[in-house]
């Protein structure tokens, strides 16, 4: 039987906690009397900065039973980062890990497939919503949409499916390789190129606290993505500067045509053609300017994206 860690980001989570771990608990208890998972199979919470009483009680979950770790981190550093920061910090003591939300709207009744794919071979296998019916229309709207962005902008996303996967200790090892400072994790995964599969579920309501992706942060954390994995939008600039140049040359033609027609203001062709001239030349300069800086950026992101505080394992609960 192969070891399975849970990997759970929180951010001010003090309301959903208690209720989170007893289910999560029940979950990988279940799991181990099938023996689908061996005894060595642990929770981990990792504190991403948060300001309520959330790494106090993780600490008290893990006095109470060595089965729930703890990872704190310095600082708030958002969510990919935190996950990231759990992935990476138990990957050399488990087989699998599974990292999900701390509100457990992802239906934690998937873990059973995505473990029983994991034994079929995969080392890949995405949580995916088989519908959006519980979302408001402006949700869906933009959620669906972010998505088709992604794609469009040639991020190799998969369709409705956030953070909720299983990946084997090959794929954690395969992700640890990726260099990014800003990563943006659901892009990066799939380029590990693994065997992968999907197991399709019901999201749920959250049952406490808030949510904490509001509008604002969801627009950021879109921008974020596109921003780490695609230059798409300076190729855009520097065809748009292309296009508003070529206007510019034919407003150039027009208003000579004009000019011998004696249809003209004295000064208006000099004037229109020299501002639509460089405003082209100078959004055409500026993107191709940005087409280096975008690859130079998207190889020397170097700063950490994150720094353990502490890390609540075995050892700990065997000193308590």
């Amino acid at each position: 039987m192969d070891t399975l860690y849970l990997v759970i980001p929180c951010y001010n989570e003090e309301e959903v906690l208690p209720e989170t771990s007893r289910q999560l608990l029940a979950k990988m208890t279940a799991l181990i009397e099938k023996q689908k998972i061996s005894e060595k199979s642990r929770i981990v919470f990792v504190n991403d900065g948060s300001k309520d009483r959330t790494w106090e009680i993780i600490e008290q979950l893990h006095r109470d039973n060595p089965m729930y770790q703890g990872v704190c981190l310095s600082r708030n550093k958002g969510h990919q980062n935190a996950l990231l920061a759990g992935l990476m910090t138990v990957k050399d003591h488990c087989d699998m890990t599974i990292s999900l939300d701390a509100d457990l709207q992802d239906d934690i009744d998937a873990i059973d497939e995505m473990v029983e794919k994991y034994y079929e071979g995969n080392d890949v296998v995405y949580g995916v919503r088989n519908a959006r019916d519980t979302d408001t229309f402006f949700k869906k709207f933009t959620a669906e949409g972010f998505y088709k962005v992604m794609k469009y902008m040639g991020a190799d996303v998969v369709f409705n499916h956030a953070d909720y996967r299983l990946m084997s200790r090959r794929a954690l090892d395969g992700l640890g390789s990726f260099k990014e400072v800003n990563m943006f994790l659901r892009g990066v995964v799939p380029m590990i190129g693994y065997r992968s599969d999907k197991v399709y579920y019901a999201r749920k309501e959250r049952f406490a606290g808030t949510s904490k992706y509001p509008l604002k942060k969801m627009l950021s954390f879109a921008w974020e993505g596109i921003t780490s994995l695609s230059t798409k939008p300076i190729s855009m600039i520097t065809r748009l500067g292309t296009v508003i140049f070529l206007v510019s040359i034919v407003m150039l033609i027009y208003s000579v045509v004009r000019h011998f027609m004696g249809a003209t203001t004295t000064g208006w062709t000099s004037l229109i053609v020299s501002v639509w001239a460089i405003g082209g030349l100078q959004l055409l300069a500026i993107g191709i300017i940005g087409q280096y800086i975008g690859k130079v950026y998207l190889e020397t992101k170097e700063r950490p994206k994150y720094i353990v505080e502490q890390y609540l394992s075995d050892e700990d609960a065997a000193d308590i």
